[in-house]
């Protein structure tokens, strides 16, 4: 896969589907996912709708950049942000992470792209239209919230599994992917799947020292809505119903801070894009495209 170097020295690794003289869909990862998150198939239906997809590595994940060694103690972040006290120094925002794809956008000759995130990356897409809006032909927020914490909290059960600690051997950190079952679809939630997919990720790329800075960064870049209610760009947010992990008014609220947005909450969807959905996803997003169009 190819690596493209930003303007502020974060390379980025990423990959390309259908024809660059298509409109550019630029896929946006969650917390700790790789690239392989947005699966070929989904991307291949995209491609389908017209569009020329990119997926890439956020910095701290895959195959970018990693910020070895730089410290950051994100419960230490929340809790600041949540008691309103001086927040601790953080390696970096969600806002870097923004920079961090329309860099890439710039350095493959694109002037504007519509943008998708998932969980995280929803995150980062909102952020791009907000602080990128030139670059934003359209913004689609899945499974995702506004950055205020008490919006679409997690269970307990969710927070717990999403909290642990990975094992560090192969064959335990694939064995712990099952955890993720708690905020799966409950319809398509598979465990097979989960094991597969954690074993690529593993021998990919493991590096769970990543996984505090980003987590910092979350809680650090605070709350978005009042430059959410700002937003003018045609927007779909997307969220499963059986989301367990941020909880559907995370979707619900996102929906109504952006004027004139679309919301659709999905039955049979939790904290993932399973397989069966995937032709609705393409439909939507395509859809999304032509009106913004």
């Amino acid at each position: 896969m190819p690596r493209a170097a930003t303007d502020h020295g974060i390379e980025i690794e990423y990959e390309t589907f259908g024809d660059p003289a298509d409109p550019t869909l630029l896929l946006v990862n969650g917390y700790t996912s790789q690239l392989l998150a947005w699966q070929v198939g989904l991307c291949e239906a995209f491609v389908a709708q017209g569009f020329h997809v990119i997926r890439y590595d956020n910095r701290d994940v895959g195959l970018s950049t990693k910020l070895d060694g730089q410290r950051a103690n994100p419960m230490k972040v929340a809790k600041a942000m949540r008691d309103g006290e001086p927040v601790p120094e953080v390696p970096y925002l969600l806002s870097d992470m923004a920079a961090d794809g329309i860099g890439l956008l710039s350095a493959l000759d694109i002037d504007q792209a519509h943008v998708a995130g998932m969980s995280m990356g929803g995150m980062i897409v909102q952020t791009m239209a907000i602080e990128h809006p030139d670059r934003v032909a359209s913004l689609t927020s899945i499974m995702s919230n506004p950055g205020d914490v008490r919006i679409g909290a997690p269970t307990p059960e969710a927070r717990d599994a999403l909290l642990a600690p990975p094992a560090l051997d192969r064959d335990g950190y694939i064995e712990g992917s099952t955890r993720a079952l708690v905020w799966a679809s409950k319809r398509y939630g598979d465990p097979q799947e989960l094991r597969r997919r954690a074993a690529e990720d593993y021998d990919r790329s493991f590096y769970p020292e990543g996984s505090l800075r980003q987590l910092a960064a979350i809680y650090a870049s605070g709350d978005r809505s009042d430059s959410l209610r700002q937003l003018d760009v045609p927007t779909l947010v997307i969220h499963g119903r059986d989301d367990t992990l941020i909880t559907p008014e995370g979707g619900r609220v996102t929906s109504e801070l952006i004027s004139g947005s679309v919301y659709v909450e999905v039955a049979d969807m939790g904290h993932d894009l399973p397989k069966p959905l995937w032709s609705l996803y393409a439909d939507l997003l395509g859809g999304l495209a032509r009106r913004a169009a």
